[in-house]
């Protein structure tokens, strides 16, 4: 496992006045650490630029110094019973599952652990039953992503047995058939000890120390385990219940706590097609699915705390570690108290689209990205190569399946002041939290004071906690919602507000928290959508709240219904300029010190406000807003492609029109019969070009113009 030599994480990502953030440090240094707190106001490290802007909180937080401590992590999702199970066998002990085998690895997967006895799929891909030293195994392999049934038996005697059936669905009333028989079985070298009190996993083994830091972890599904003890069961769980749970409950024996979150709501041995809502039909989604290489939670000890300060102003912060050449950054937000704004304007912070894409390690990354990171002083650590810390939702685990979980209780290196995410673009190539930055660094240089909102509040506090502000803006991309986020915004625009979407792709995928640990995110790619990967048939229900997970579209919530425009094209990493298109007087004001038509022609990213991801207007997605269409940038280049929810068939798309008439970027302003009102730049890029030469630009001045307008209004 390749360790990063000082890293971190903290365990929120947003706090308020009087709230206590906890750090948490692995360093693999001898020497102490030194801790510093900044107020982060530029994350882009390009020197074409403004560089890396952050301004020392030593009052706030006076410099200190840790001893460093090596803080290990154990991925790999299992099952783990709260209390030992009590075997007191006289003849035989029999365990027994169902198993799905996804990858045949060159290690042993643990199916089920009990004390000396253990079921594994063996490296040779047949199933051994092992009881203390000794072994029987299966001849020949399990079939890869086929339900099996095993039966093993153990007996005084040192006789051990192995039953291996296929198994095939035929309706939900015959359940599975038999299609073929494997047994094995070996006479034994002696007695065995059938009496023990030991806990079970399924899933792992134990490590060298005990449950804690499983090894051997499975790649599949498992359903139904079941230990019996001369003929009577001792203990049996049945997976169909709880499935929103973070514990699966026994229906004889200790029940079992999740840990590293494996899937759930996936199909089953009896899953049939006949239904696709696990909540209707329980019994056809009794599996849990695992990965070796799953991991949402460190679980590391705190090293030290910060207690935010009530005369902290809200803004984006940064921990900042060193230790000799080694360093981390964690960022966090500090936001006002609930109900008490100082300011006039609201950043909206995209956290939960932060977390999802945590860690992604994108394909395209190449070592000579070091040569940039080091010219620039880039953060120098990519998850492509520290892939063990856990990967994103835009990744797959190694069986090929998507990752459907997500934490920010670990390491996120993509998350760092001055990471690149695209580290050959021939611009800044930043995403998320280091793009988001360009707008926090306009902000700051037109002394426009702010209050910074993330979704963590927005989820749950709802409107509450946007109510004062007489504006708002989100970053770049917001892409990643909740039903309570989205309904937040909408009454907040609906009583009044002025809402500014000043990104691409937004409000775009639907997610889930999970109710007992609320920094567990859950995605379901359903259907269609511009996706890295796609949910199995039968899997798009979320387990943690029953909900149809994928787009928002097609839970009848488009973009288009909040802010006017949604997505409907993709590029690669370029951006081109805007034209303006509205000459009507109302709204000049919008333009205002602008005296050409072309805005936009420039920007760190993608060289051009327009590009990357682009949204516009659709006449049968909105909810019927009076919608101008301020400015627009078409794809004239032919770089773009239509994102897949808008293609019907190679010669037609939704729009009924030309391909190239709806490959745009629509730049849009509307008003709310509450008297809310809307600006929406249908681009992800937009941002980008804001601190361009100096911040004196045409993109700068439209901003300007358009939330002066709105702070100013009655």
């Amino acid at each position: 496992m390749q360790t990063v030599s000082l890293v971190g994480y903290s365990d929120k990502l947003s706090a308020r006045p009087g709230d206590k953030i906890d750090f948490m440090v692995s360093s693999q240094s001898d020497a102490p650490y030194e801790a510093r707190l900044f107020r982060s106001i530029s994350a882009d490290p390009n020197p074409a630029g403004a560089g890396l802007v952050e301004h020392r909180c030593e009052r706030f937080f006076p410099d200190q110094k840790f001893p460093s401590r090596r803080q290990s992590f154990h991925p790999g999702s299992h099952l783990l019973t709260v209390a030992p199970l009590v075997l007191d066998a006289q003849r035989a002990v029999t365990l027994s599952l169902m198993l799905y085998p996804t990858l045949q690895t060159p290690a042993t997967q643990t199916l089920l652990s009990f004390g000396k006895f253990a079921l594994e799929l063996n490296p040779q891909g047949g199933v051994t039953l092992r009881a203390g030293a000794a072994a029987v195994s299966t001849p020949g392999a399990v079939a890869l992503r086929q339900w099996a049934r095993v039966q093993a038996t153990v007996e005084t005697s040192g006789r051990m047995t192995i039953l291996l059936e296929d198994v095939s669905v035929l309706s939900t009333q015959t359940q599975a058939q038999t299609q073929a028989q494997t047994q094995a079985h070996s006479e034994g070298r002696g007695a065995v000890d059938l009496i023990q009190k030991e806990v079970v996993l399924i899933a792992a083994a134990p490590g060298p120390t005990g449950p804690v830091g499983a090894v051997s972890c499975f790649n599949g599904k498992i359903e139904a385990p079941q230990i019996t003890a001369d003929g009577s069961v001792i203990a049996a769980w049945d997976f169909a219940h709880n499935i929103s749970g973070m514990t699966v409950p026994a229906q004889t024996g200790p029940d079992f706590i999740l840990v590293n979150a494996p899937t759930r709501a996936v199909t089953g041995a009896l899953w049939d097609a006949s239904e696709m809502n696990w909540r209707h039909r329980p019994e056809h989604y009794a599996a849990i699915a695992f990965h070796q290489d799953e991991i949402y939670d460190f679980n590391w000890e705190a090293d030290f705390s910060f207690v935010i300060p009530s005369d902290l102003p809200s803004g984006a912060y940064v921990m900042r570690i060193s230790c000799g050449d080694a360093y981390d950054a964690m960022p966090f937000f500090v936001c006002p108290e609930l109900g008490k704004p100082r300011a006039k304007l609201c950043v909206l912070v995209s956290t939960f689209t932060y977390v999802i894409y945590g860690n992604h390690a994108r394909p395209d990354y190449e070592p000579s990205w070091l040569e940039r990171i080091k010219d620039w002083g880039a953060y120098p650590n990519n998850p492509a190569v520290f892939s063990d810390y856990g990967l994103s939702t835009y990744n797959n685990h190694r069986d090929g399946s998507g990752i459907c979980h997500a934490s920010h209780r670990r390491p996120l290196f993509n998350m760092r002041p001055g990471y690149l995410t695209f580290g050959q673009a021939e611009c800044s190539g930043l995403r998320h939290f280091q793009a988001d930055s360009h707008l926090i660094s306009w902000l700051h240089a037109k002394g426009l004071e702010y209050d910074i909102v993330t979704d963590e509040e927005l989820h749950n506090d709802g409107v509450a906690a946007l109510q004062g502000y007489a504006a708002l803006v989100t970053g770049s991309h917001p892409e990643y919602h909740t039903a309570e986020t989205l309904d937040a915004l909408t009454a907040y625009r609906d009583q009044g507000g002025a809402l500014h979407y000043l990104g691409g792709n937004g409000f775009y995928w639907r997610i889930a928290r999970h109710n007992e640990d609320p920094a567990l995110l859950e995605i379901r790619r359903a259907e269609d959508g511009l996706r890295a990967w796609a949910s199995e048939p039968g899997e798009y229900y979320n387990a943690f709240d029953g909900a149809y997970g994928g787009l928002w579209r097609r839970s009848g919530r488009a973009p288009q219904k909040l802010v006017g425009v949604g997505f409907t094209a993709q590029g690669v990493f370029t951006g081109m300029p805007y034209h303006r298109v509205c000459y009507d007087p109302n709204f000049d004001w919008v333009f205002e010190g602008i005296e050409t038509d072309v805005i936009g022609d420039f920007g760190f990213s993608g060289n051009g406000a327009a590009g990357f991801e682009l949204d516009r207007t659709d006449a049968m997605l909105d909810s019927g807003h009076d919608i101008t269409i301020l400015a627009q940038s078409h794809d004239t280049e032919n770089e773009f492609m239509l994102v897949p929810e808008e293609q019907l068939t190679h010669l037609t798309n939704l729009s009924g029109g030309p391909e190239d008439a709806v490959r745009r970027a629509d730049m849009v302003y509307f008003e709310t019969e509450g008297g809310g009102r809307v600006f929406s730049v249908g681009s992800i890029t937009f941002c980008g070009s804001l601190p361009w030469n100096n911040f004196d630009n045409t993109v700068s001045r439209l901003l300007l113009n358009v939330l002066s307008h709105s702070l100013d209004a009655p």
